[in-house]
């Protein structure tokens, strides 16, 4: 089921699978802003990550002394939702548990995410409620890609990615075959500490994971007026990815609040780091914001 939210600015497309963007557009001219998935390189789109960031070490954790297995970036991606609320510039979907979600993250949760248009933005906030008796590790993270380039007669190297202010990130080495983290950190190669050039050869080695950037970055090229701009205040981890080895005309801009796993055994999920710890009946907000020119 596709559900669509518009403004007189921008029309936005969203599926109950993942609850996962499947079109953002400006409706003056009909750019599509939103990668629209090529199994060629990465038939998603704009996956939601839950409870986990990532790839676990050896595709699994502890907890209480039992292992369960997990895929990458946890499984609300691809599960089914349902609608709690809709309006014309507004929706708010929610998964809960089942026994598929039970056997591998032993908890009880809800679940959800909202969108909400103004404007030139879109605002998606992810809303965890621990509905357990017991404190609920868990991880939250966009996966959101974009078209690039945004205009015709443009390409992949003409755009950068600049930070909203000047900063020196961390860049995690991680392996290109698992993405684990090594426990080294690299310097990233910025321009005046702010604007890192886009080349495909820059995800050769798979996704790029920084820490300590500004919490807002820009997708822009000096040749269009077309730009995207990511808030991630409440998120401390910021991955930039595409298919590596490839050229393709997208770039995934993905805050996570949490590194992907460290080389070495498989971890306790308690012990993980960045883990959010929930208590029982708290809730927990997260929220980005994409604002389109």
């Amino acid at each position: 089921m596709i559900y669509i939210l518009e403004n007189d600015q921008l029309k936005v497309k969203i599926s109950n699978l993942g609850a996962e963007m499947q079109s953002i557009q400006r409706l003056e001219d009909g750019t599509e802003y939103l990668w629209q998935g090529d199994s060629r390189y990465w038939a998603r789109r704009a996956s939601n990550l839950f409870p986990v960031c990532g790839r676990l070490a050896g595709g699994a954790y502890l907890y209480d002394g039992k292992k369960y297995e997990m895929g990458s970036h946890g499984f609300a991606r691809g599960k089914e939702w349902t609608v709690l609320h809709q309006k014309a510039d507004s929706l708010a979907l929610q998964l809960l548990p089942d026994q598929e979600t039970l056997a591998q993250y032993p908890f009880r949760f809800a679940l959800e995410m909202t969108y909400t248009l103004a404007d030139d933005s879109l605002t998606v906030t992810t809303i965890v409620h621990n509905e357990d008796d017991r404190v609920m590790p868990f991880a939250v993270g966009g996966h959101p890609g974009f078209n690039v380039p945004l205009t015709k007669g443009e390409s992949f190297e003409n755009y950068s990615l600049g930070f909203d202010e000047p900063c020196q990130p961390e860049w995690l080495d991680t392996t290109p075959d698992t993405c684990a983290w090594t426990g080294a950190v690299k310097e990233l190669p910025l321009v005046e500490q702010q604007w890192l050039p886009l080349t495909h050869d820059l995800f050769d080695g798979d996704a790029m994971f920084l820490r300590g950037t500004a919490r807002g970055v820009t997708l822009f090229s000096p040749n269009t007026n077309r730009q995207v701009h990511l808030s991630f205040p409440d998120s401390p981890y910021l991955g930039i990815w595409h298919t590596p080895g490839t050229e393709a005309p997208f770039v995934c801009i993905e805050p996570w609040v949490a590194s992907p796993s460290p080389m070495g055994g498989i971890e306790d999920i308690m012990e993980k780091a960045d883990m959010i710890h929930l208590n029982p009946g708290e809730t927990y907000r997260n929220t980005y914001v994409i604002t389109l020119k």
